[in-house]
């Protein structure tokens, strides 16, 4: 495994939609090391998600987890390694609520978001079975957050406004509770 550098806002391939990932290529060894090494720079760069398109690779790939230690997001609930691959969010709840989000392409800011509170979301696992996953709170927060990386969004095209924009050093010392 090895660490992939992180694509940052500005390069045009955080803007690209994603491609579905094929059954063949799923079962190739490059999209099996390539899940492996995001896992691995998600980890290093202590973040809860990453999009195959923020390490350069235009294709729909997902990759969450959240450890109970992680120091960006320290009292948010743990949340299993998990893989999905053509992801496709099928069904929500009606309500929304606001929430700080960070970005690894968008390093050193924070913004609330408004995201809805449940999300049902269908995809493949890593070994192409189909999954179903029926993600609440900051779980359901993350894989919209990854989702939109597969259409060309991140989390400032999210914002109602500018007004919670704010800098890491900032956020940690006036906003973080």
């Amino acid at each position: 495994m090895s660490l992939l550098k992180i694509t940052r806002l500005g390069h045009p391939n955080i803007r690209q939609g994603a491609e579905p990932v094929s059954s063949e290529e799923l079962r190739s060894r490059e999209i099996q090391r390539l899940i492996d090494d995001m896992v691995e720079t998600m980890r290093d760069a202590h973040g809860v998600g990453i999009a195959a398109p923020q390490v350069h690779v235009s294709k729909q790939i997902i990759v969450i987890e959240v450890l109970p230690d992680n120091p960006r997001y320290p009292s948010q609930p743990a949340v299993p390694l998990t893989v999905l691959l053509n992801p496709a969010i099928t069904d929500h709840a009606e309500t929304m609520e606001e929430g700080w989000e960070g970005c690894l392409s968008v390093p050193d800011l924070r913004g609330l978001v408004p995201r809805w509170t449940r999300v049902n979301v269908t995809g493949l696992d890593r070994e192409g079975q189909s999954v179903q996953l029926d993600a609440e709170g900051f779980f359901a927060r993350v894989i919209q957050h990854e989702v939109d990386h597969l259409q060309g969004r991140v989390f400032l095209d999210r914002l109602p406004n500018l007004s919670t924009l704010t800098h890491l050093r900032e956020y940690e010392q006036f906003w973080k509770s």
